[in-house]
């Protein structure tokens, strides 16, 4: 309750201290209550109350004054403070931050927000002190959010209230193992204050004309760390060079294909250790650590940021590692017209295998 009271006073100053001229702004705060999602067997010893917490979000209204804000129904953008209590002493207490958009739907009455950012957890995996908690390896975490809410602004003077559900996942991504992950899914409840006595008025000023660009060529430098599911096996570096073409469909979105090339040395120290640990898999210790991918993709544009997704077939693949299929889904940012960095996640169906930080040149 004190954590709720703070921030109950954070939104109260904000509005003492809120200036006259419009901000075109809102807070929110949300509670929540829910269950942990059984998504793995190995997390089964985990799930024992059910987690609560809260969510405080800051958001910037947009009206239309640029073309994508009218594109997309005119959404909200800001950032989010999450706390949450995962009711059980072996997986601690969770903080993270996000930055998020809401996008709207049923005549601005039904609000779906997506949540990218970072979390601490309080009570990660010690092979001493705390060696049950198989879904937390560092105190650092990728964290992920939807929220879906029915929403009525303006109920009472300012004041205003939403109700939906929410997923809230958290990962380091195998930077460290173990790294099970948890994903909660849970109910909540909150509060909106707007700042401004009024809104501003919905620009529409686009027209209908159709967006036409010539097939562009990428190439993309991808790196990190990461470790395989064997605890103290070691972190070791990735580096991943990727050359494609995309084709733009319009103004919101294009589509992708093109080949990956993995260097991942976690996997070199992995087969070493199969190779001299389990002779029964008839893992030599000879093969090849390095891998081959063709992927299709789309990129879904918003703004200066585009979300990407791509999925990917293994065609050099010597060692066997969580299948042959990959996908990739994932943050950009452009810097100009050529210039982009990019922040996505790799996986084997849910099974991540590496958080990737990247840059490349669209041409």
């Amino acid at each position: 309750m004190k954590h709720l009271f703070t921030f109950l006073c954070c939104i109260g100053f904000a509005a003492l201290f809120a200036q006259d001229e419009p901000t075109n702004s809102y807070f929110d705060l949300n509670y929540f209550k829910g269950n942990i999602a059984l998504h793995n067997n190995d997390i089964l010893h985990l799930i024992k109350g059910h987690p609560e917490g809260f969510i405080l979000s800051w958001n910037k209204k947009t009206f239309g004054n640029e073309d994508w804000e009218q594109r997309y129904g005119y959404p909200d953008y800001g950032v989010s403070f999450a706390y949450q209590d995962l009711k059980n002493d072996v997986l601690g207490t969770n903080y993270s931050l996000y930055a998020h958009y809401n996008f709207y739907f049923l005549k601005r009455n039904l609000m779906l927000r997506i949540g990218q950012g970072l979390g601490y957890t309080t009570n990660p995996y010690d092979k001493v002190e705390n060696p049950r908690n198989n879904a937390f390896g560092t105190f650092l975490l990728s964290s992920t959010y939807l929220m879906l809410n029915y929403k009525r602004e303006r109920i009472f003077d300012k004041f205003g209230l939403q109700a939906g559900f929410s997923l809230i996942h958290y990962s380091n991504a195998n930077v460290k193992a173990p790294n099970t992950s948890v994903n909660s899914i849970t109910f909540n409840l909150g509060v909106t204050y707007n700042l401004d006595e009024e809104d501003s008025e919905y620009q529409y000023t686009i027209t209908k004309e159709k967006f036409t660009e010539r097939i562009k060529y990428n190439i993309a430098f991808r790196s990190g760390i990461n470790e395989s599911d064997v605890v103290g096996s070691g972190q070791f570096p990735f580096y991943i060079v990727s050359a494609y073409a995309d084709k733009r469909l319009g103004h919101k979105s294009a589509i992708q294909f093109g080949a990956d090339v993995f260097f991942s040395k976690f996997l070199e120290e992995l087969i070493y250790y199969k190779s001299v640990s389990f002779p029964e898999e008839n893992v030599t210790g000879d093969e090849d650590w390095k891998r081959v991918g063709l992927f299709v993709g789309h990129e879904l544009f918003i703004n200066k940021m585009s979300i990407e997704t791509q999925l990917g077939y293994y065609v050099y693949y010597p060692f066997d590692f969580e299948g042959q299929t990959y996908i990739r889904i994932g943050l950009k940012r452009y810097f100009g017209k050529k210039w982009f960095g990019a922040l996505t996640l790799k996986s084997h169906g849910a099974k991540a295998e590496a958080v990737e930080f990247g840059v490349g040149i669209r041409l």
